[in-house]
């Protein structure tokens, strides 16, 4: 099964991401995917399908899944009612600072992150009451979304209400084999998408000829270099769509050269044009 990296910035002025979207189901991206970041997901409500790791199940009346890192996961919209509403948050174990851990505080959110690489459904109160704390965190702002963020995982730790979604822990095997050169370039495009991507700088990275390391990227990724940094254009670009910017200025902002080859990538990623996108999203606000 083909696997993608997804690349996470954490929102400006904070450790980590927190993502709200009400959208319609066909702006979604939803290919298998994964990322160091552990992610808490909260579908506000409706029916969908999730697929974490090598779990595949159905849902209805929202969702609540913890995702720990690099476990291969589907975005929660696949097979979803319309308009799909979640709030995801996505943050590095570090955020948890693990020299806290030791601390009698923090033993319980250690012991939850490690279960997280199995995927934990939540339900029952447990999952009300952090939907209504996710919610709430949306209009904080950064130091109190924090705060916000570790008590959250506090009560998910305490909590008896979930279920592990997998029996073992699902890598990628090309990910724990060539996480330290592959996390080179995912920087390098995370860092440059907005240019011109210089291949030869890129190759150099992998220390390894641009020939080779086209061959080395489509192998290990099940992906060529050049759609990879298109699909990451194209989830920033989604971004930009949701503010007050032309498509044209969303298109040159995240490297594009041209608004008809910017059509064109996007509709083949998400199946609609950037216009449909935005109009999508006014008209589901």
């Amino acid at each position: 099964m083909k696997i993608e990296y997804e690349i996470v910035k954490p929102d400006e002025g904070s450790c980590f991401r927190l993502l709200h979207q009400k959208v319609p189901i066909s702006s979604l991206w939803w290919q298998y995917h994964y990322h160091p970041e552990i992610e808490l997901t909260c579908v506000l409500n409706g029916s969908g399908t999730r697929h974490v790791g090598n779990h595949l199940s159905n849902y209805s009346n929202g969702d609540l899944v913890l995702i720990g890192s690099d476990l291969p996961h589907s975005g929660f919209g696949w097979h979803g009612t319309d308009p799909h509403e979640e709030i995801v948050i996505q943050f590095r174990r570090e955020v948890v600072n693990p020299a806290q851990e030791d601390l009698p505080e923090m033993k319980a959110i250690g012991r939850l992150l490690e279960r997280s690489k199995f995927g934990i459904l939540f339900n029952g109160e447990v999952k009300a009451m952090i939907t209504g704390m996710l919610i709430q965190m949306i209009d904080l702002h950064p130091f109190e979304r924090y705060q916000a963020l570790q008590k959250a995982l506090h009560v998910l730790a305490l909590s008896s209400e979930y279920t592990l979604l997998n029996q073992q822990v699902l890598l990628s095997a090309a990910i724990d084999k060539h996480k330290s050169r592959l996390q080179k370039v995912f920087t390098y495009v995370e860092r440059h998408y907005n240019e011109k991507i210089d291949i030869k700088a890129v190759a150099d990275l992998a220390a390894i000829s641009i020939p080779s390391f086209c061959n080395y990227f489509k192998k290990t990724t099940n992906i060529t270099f050049t759609d990879f940094v298109n699909h990451y254009r194209v989830q920033m670009a989604c971004l930009l769509l949701q503010q007050d910017k032309t498509v044209a200025e969303v298109c040159y902002q995240c490297g594009f050269k041209n608004v008809t080859y910017f059509n064109k990538v996007f509709k083949h990623v998400l199946s609609v044009t950037p216009t449909e996108f935005r109009n999508g999203i006014a008209h589901e606000g």
